[in-house]
This record gives structure tokens, sequence and C-alpha cells, in this order.
């Protein structure tokens, strides 16, 4: 039985502080991040900033193209420990 009060405050696996290890960007997936797809959108942001999207192998491919078609992938990097792991960062 799913305790509705908790999932609108947010408990459980993916509380407020969300998950305990980085995870897939990608909707409805919760496999482990392996991948920081790093992105901007020059309309809004200054060139030097820079968001993150993180990505599983799985996923890697479909949220880099996402970004390159419209026109705001910057780079692909591997996920390593101590390299964050905040999406939409």
């Amino acid at each position: 039985m799913t305790d509705l009060l908790g999932s609108l405050a947010g408990s459980g696996p993916r509380g407020p502080e969300g998950p305990d290890a980085p995870q897939c960007s990608r909707r409805g997936c919760r496999a482990a991040a392996a991948w920081r797809l790093r992105w901007n959108n020059p309309r809004i942001h200054p060139p030097e900033r820079r968001k993150e999207w993180l990505a599983c192998a799985e996923h890697r491919d479909w949220l880099q193209t996402y970004l390159t078609e419209r026109g705001l992938w910057r780079e692909t990097l591997p996920l390593t420990p101590g390299t964050g792991g905040g999406a939409g960062a």
C-alpha cells in the first residue's frame, strides 16, 4: 500500500535530498548514471555556464541527440567520484 501523504512529502527512495546514488536523467529511468552531459541554452545562459544531465549507458546517446538537435549540447564526460551528480545543475 502506498503512503499518499509520505509520497507528497517527498519521503521514500527519492526523498528531498534526492537518491542515494546519481541516477539517469531520462524520464522514468532509475539506472545508475555513468555519464555527465554538459549543456547550456545560449539564449538564456552566459557562454561559460554549464548545466548537467546525468545518463546511464543505455540513455547516453538518446539524451545527447536530444540536446544536440536543439543546439544545447556542449560535451559529454564520464561520471567519476567527486564530479558532482546533480541533474539540472
